[in-house]
């Protein structure tokens, strides 16, 4: 990479801020003045204004479309980053459960993991849901009010009646299997679970087994939903 393109890559300052500086034999590589057009190679220290430049590691946020039987843990065998196989470092932005398939998000920002992850910031997650007996409407009100499991209540939720065993359903938290359980606590039994959107992220056609990385227009819209 061009040592410029280096500098502004890494936020030090504008390429031509840098050409000007380089000039001014304010930048070293690997002990030497550097000079307009130098290549940074991997490895080789770069030196601004006396002190060492890092450069920001890239910014990757993927959409996966999990398969059932792939785990987001990523301390267990059949996870879902030795599926991807993904050239750089990410991990799983929250958990999808092993016996549910649909959408995950992975990243390398830490800081936007947490941002999404987080309980208290309510954002939306939606899935489609199918289960071993009639959607009721008594069964449907009762999801939406609340369901007593893991020693507390479920935040209200929106709930929409799909077909006569299947429902959608937008969760502003993410308790441990927290839809089988309400199910579970309201005498049904899940079937099948998919999460189809994060946010204003959405599953859509993407194949199975498959990712697609977030860019342009859509990781805009989500970054100012974060206030990232």
């Amino acid at each position: 990479m061009r040592i410029n393109k280096y500098l502004s890559a890494a936020g030090v300052c504008s390429r031509r801020e840098a050409d000007r500086l380089i000039e001014a034999g304010k930048v070293i590589i690997n002990g030497r003045n550097a000079v307009i057009g130098d290549n940074v190679e991997d490895g080789d220290k770069v030196v601004f204004c006396g002190k060492e430049v890092m450069q920001k590691a890239p910014f990757i946020l993927l959409a996966y479309n999990k398969p059932i039987g792939l785990v987001c843990s990523t301390k267990e065998k059949d996870n879902i980053i030795d599926a991807i196989g993904y050239p750089e470092r990410i991990y799983p932005v929250g958990r999808l459960d092993k016996d549910s398939s649909g959408l995950v998000l992975l990243t390398n920002q830490g800081e936007l993991n947490n941002a999404i992850s987080h309980a208290r910031n309510c954002h939306e997650k939606e899935y489609e849901v199918t289960v071993n007996q009639t959607v009721t409407k008594e069964f449907v009100d009762a999801m939406r009010s609340g369901v007593p499991i893991l020693d507390t209540v479920t935040r209200p939720c929106k709930v929409k009646k799909t077909s006569r065993n299947s429902f959608t359903i937008i969760l502003t938290q993410g308790l441990n299997r927290q839809i089988r359980r309400m199910c579970e606590a309201l005498g049904f039994r899940v079937r099948s679970l998919k999460r189809t959107r994060v946010m204003n992220i959405c599953l859509g056609d993407l194949p199975e087994g498959q990712y697609r990385e977030i860019t342009g227009a859509e990781l805009e819209e989500l970054k100012n939903m974060l206030n990232f």
